[in-house]
């Protein structure tokens, strides 16, 4: 039996947090989608974005911004491109996320979290809905599909064919949600182009993880089966792994 995730929900808001180097990529392939979901006559979700922090010069060409953008909120400013190049009504939020403020208890949301800190991930933890969880590092990274903080829950469907629950970010990954180790000093001042030469990090990981956050969510809002809940991603090697949705893979992570 090839079993799948099909949480059954209508799914009425997409929220990314985050619009930094994946954030912003992902805004642009969110923004893609819900498109063609318009013209094609769908019903296409809402989107929403929440970042706190300001674009910065050493921002610019890493992530989705110009020289022209430096000083201004970058959920504003992806905001507002997609609404112009597209025609979409998305909204953005200036502010760091909050689970109460931010979010209805519904759980209809899909939540896409681009974030790199504890603090937000913590947040981002506390929300119902479907989660899509990307988080990187110098040259590789993963993406994670859920929907469940409860074990229990998640046990109870896991012989079905279609799987209703998956674990979140934090049950497989409990790490993410406590304090980073501080990182070893760096020197000040570079810019991003130095940052790359000295390899703090690959130039285009957050493009390979855009795409597989992009890739679960059109499968989502196309319904169509998800086979895989977790993928890892590797820019040095350019290979993608993906773990089934199925009792022997779930199971590890509970």
């Amino acid at each position: 039996m090839m079993q799948y995730f099909d949480p059954n929900h209508y799914l009425k808001s997409i929220t990314i947090v985050g619009l930094g180097g994946t954030g912003s990529q992902v805004a642009r392939i969110v923004g893609r989608i819900v498109y063609d979901m318009q013209r094609n006559r769908r019903h296409a979700p809402d989107i929403l974005l929440i970042d706190p922090d300001k674009v910065e010069e050493k921002n610019v060409g890493r992530q989705l911004f110009a020289p022209c953008d430096v000083g201004q909120y970058k959920a504003e400013i992806v905001g507002k491109r997609l609404n112009y190049a597209l025609g979409l009504a998305t909204r953005w939020i200036p502010d760091a996320v909050d689970a109460k403020r931010h979010f209805d208890r519904y759980g209809s949301n899909i939540v896409i979290s681009c974030v790199d800190n504890h603090l937000a991930r913590r947040e981002i933890h506390k929300i119902d809905g479907i989660h899509i969880s990307s988080g990187n590092h110098k040259d590789a990274g993963q993406v994670v599909l859920s929907n469940s903080d409860d074990p229990d829950l998640i046990r109870r469907y896991l012989d079905d064919e279609k799987v209703r629950y998956l674990p979140k970010e934090g049950l497989l990954f409990p790490a993410l949600l406590e304090p980073e180790p501080q990182p070893e000093p760096q020197p000040e001042n570079l810019s991003c182009a130095e940052l790359v030469a000295i390899g703090e990090q690959d130039l285009l990981i957050n493009d390979w993880m855009a795409t597989v956050v992009g890739q679960y969510l059109y499968k989502l809002l196309y319904r169509q089966p998800i086979y895989n809940f977790l993928s890892y991603i590797s820019a040095d090697s350019m290979a993608i792994r993906s773990l089934a949705v199925c009792r022997d893979e779930l199971e590890a992570y509970l």
